[in-house]
């Protein structure tokens, strides 16, 4: 059969005030029907730009297709020269013939247009439906993608989701005309195992019924192994391998495959080992992983979460009258020492997010108490609240939304120092430089804004922001989701230097379990707004109790290509709703203590 897709020698520049950079050189491949081919490497390596260049959007992002030929076989037969195409061809072709899923949910949902209308206007445009249609064929996909209430969610906007459902809402889009070819860029990054098994399991029976090809990029190497036919792994732009799946994975034979492959945290590694440990680092970076004894310090806690509870109201009739509750977090009750750090993990939509940012305040709860270093938070007024946040800091999931677009980086690293007076002048530039040598950006960048970044590269100068004012607590919602292996393990070296110096707390909201397994000393299973379970890391990893933890962490794909865990059909779980009337009462919290400090809530 015909090659759905050829790249021929690809070279794309970037023109910038320094003169044009070279995004892409010498890139070429091939994906035939039915095939799905993955691209892999570090942030910034060319990964999306490949991918932008097959649809021509990167010409939007300020590209240009300099040299090769990219060509795309068409559903009626034809073959299309993408690099010389009209405008007008194009349109026909974009989210019709070739569905792309973006990594960045809110860059890709208009935030002024409903979910209904964003999954409806495509398929009236491409297939000609009427709206009814549409309307009944939209709800269908938020089915698919295994949207809690699908009916509902179509009348709200992007920012009433969470980032989780926000990344299947354009899964949806993305599969909604059924494409002939699926690009996939990082599509199950703000997703956990759970609901990622699931759309991978989904986007595989959609390739064999459909004869649909994938180009799939990623930097979670288990995702791989459970996804690809054949690997490309890029490096600066090119392509420094290429093999099946198999090949990749048993028998690399680049140093980058091999140092990649090798950065990948494994569930289980930690069995038996008391203390959190460095993440492997790349190549000549390894030197820098030495495990070193964390300081001994006698247990002090730093914050105490009492009965947390947070509802969100929901509006119905005429008068948008609130009509029932979000239940997004419920009795949630814990306590960090300083120099420890909490992990947080659960489904998307389970609360997580929302407890970080009800313990900061940043909504604010329904009910219960937030203590940190002694004050009571919840008692604090606007000023006080406000100079008690250099205390506390938070690293947010979608730095494209948490970075201003119009202000360039050194200024937004720089803003929080001028705002509590800690700094300025000369020396107020030499901590912009030390914070962006510390998060491994170039100076250069400094003058950059956040679109001329890659995904990677914005999340580290978010984090470069948050530890700008020294905080003793840091919420890191999905700090690290975003980054590939080999950035991810130097961040988290990084925020693990950063604790033992000087004693920082971590809030670390995730749902990657090996690299919560690797750096946390507790964790917290969330579902449904409350804590299932938790304890000590080796307690909860080593002997699960709750159900939910247990399914959880079987969930987790292997990075092993001959263990791949894909039925032909999962057998999906019933989605539960957070959503209950204003007359609901819930019944308090009550757990049984398993073993010291391995807490599991009581049925």
């Amino acid at each position: 059969m015909k090659d759905i897709v050829s790249v021929d020698h690809l070279r794309v520049e970037f023109a910038t005030g320094d003169g044009p950079v070279v995004g892409v050189q010498d890139v070429s491949f091939t994906i035939a029907p039915g095939e799905t081919l993955c691209v892999v490497g570090e942030s910034g390596s060319g990964k999306s730009v490949t991918s932008l260049s097959l649809m021509r959007l990167v010409e939007f992002g300020g590209g240009t297709i300099t040299q090769g030929a990219l060509t795309f076989m068409r559903a009626d037969g034809t073959t299309l020269d993408v690099t010389a195409a009209s405008s007008q061809v194009m349109g026909q072709v974009r989210g019709n013939e070739i569905g792309m899923i973006f990594q960045e949910p809110m860059t890709a949902l208009n935030p002024v247009f409903t979910i209904e209308r964003q999954l409806t206007d495509g398929l009236m445009l491409h297939k000609g439906l009427t709206q009814e249609a549409a309307s009944a064929r939209a709800l269908d996909l938020l089915k698919s993608v295994r949207i809690p209430e699908p009916e509902r969610r179509l009348r709200q906007y992007p920012h009433e989701l969470s980032g989780g459902m926000r990344q299947r809402v354009v899964i949806a889009m993305a599969m909604a005309c059924e494409p002939k070819l699926l690009i996939a860029d990082e599509p199950t990054t703000a997703l956990d195992v759970t609901i990622q098994a699931e759309i991978l399991a989904l986007i595989n029976r959609l390739k064999r019924e459909n004869g649909m090809a994938v180009l799939f990029i990623t930097h979670d190497m288990a995702v791989v192994a459970q996804m690809a036919d054949r690997v490309v792994v890029m490096y600066h732009g090119r392509i420094v391998e290429t093999g099946t799946v198999e090949q990749i994975f048993e028998n690399p034979q680049e140093n980058y495959t091999k140092a990649l492959l090798a950065a990948v945290p494994k569930l289980g590694e930690m069995k038996g080992k008391a203390a959190p440990e460095r993440m492997r680092l790349i190549g000549d970076e390894a030197a820098r992983a030495a495990q070193t004894a964390p300081k001994s310090r006698k247990p002090e806690v730093l914050l105490q979460v009492k009965n947390l509870t947070t509802r969100f109201p929901v509006k119905g009739g005429i008068l948008r009258r609130t009509v029932a509750q979000v239940h997004a977090v419920e009795d949630v009750s814990f306590t960090l020492n300083v120099g420890e750090t909490l992990a947080l993990v659960g489904e998307s939509g389970c609360g997580k997010s929302s407890c970080g940012r009800s313990i900061l305040r940043l909504i604010e709860p329904t009910s219960g108490e937030v203590w940190i270093g002694g004050r009571d938070i919840g008692a604090l007024n606007h000023h006080d609240l406000r100079r008690a946040r250099a205390d506390m800091q938070m690293v947010f999931q979608d730095p494209f939304a948490s970075l201003n677009p119009y202000r360039r980086l050194k200024a937004q690293v720089a803003e929080p120092i001028q705002n509590f007076g800690l700094a300025s002048g000369t020396d107020l530039e030499a901590r912009v430089v030390q914070l962006f040598d510390r998060v491994r950006l170039p100076r250069e960048f400094m003058t950059r804004f956040p679109h001329e970044l890659s995904g990677g590269q914005r999340q580290r100068a978010a984090i470069a922001r948050a530890l700008a004012v020294n905080p003793k607590l840091i919420v890191a919602d999905e700090a690290v989701s975003a980054l590939d292996v080999s950035v991810q393990a130097q961040v988290l070296n990084l925020m693990m230097e950063l604790q033992e110096d000087l004693g920082l707390s971590y809030l670390f909201i995730s749902h990657d379990m090996a690299v919560v397994e690797r750096i946390a000393h507790h964790v917290g299973v969330m579902y449904l707004g409350r804590i299932v379970e938790i304890g000590p890391r080796a307690a909860v990893f080593d002997n699960p109790q709750h159900p939910y933890t247990q399914s959880l962490l079987s969930a987790v794909p292997i990075a092993d290509p001959r263990k791949r865990r894909f039925a032909d059909d999962l057998a999906f779980k019933p989605i539960t709703s957070p959503i209950f009337p204003l007359s609901y009462q819930p019944a308090k919290s009550t757990y049984t203590e398993i073993a010291p400090g391995h807490l599991v809530l009581n049925a």
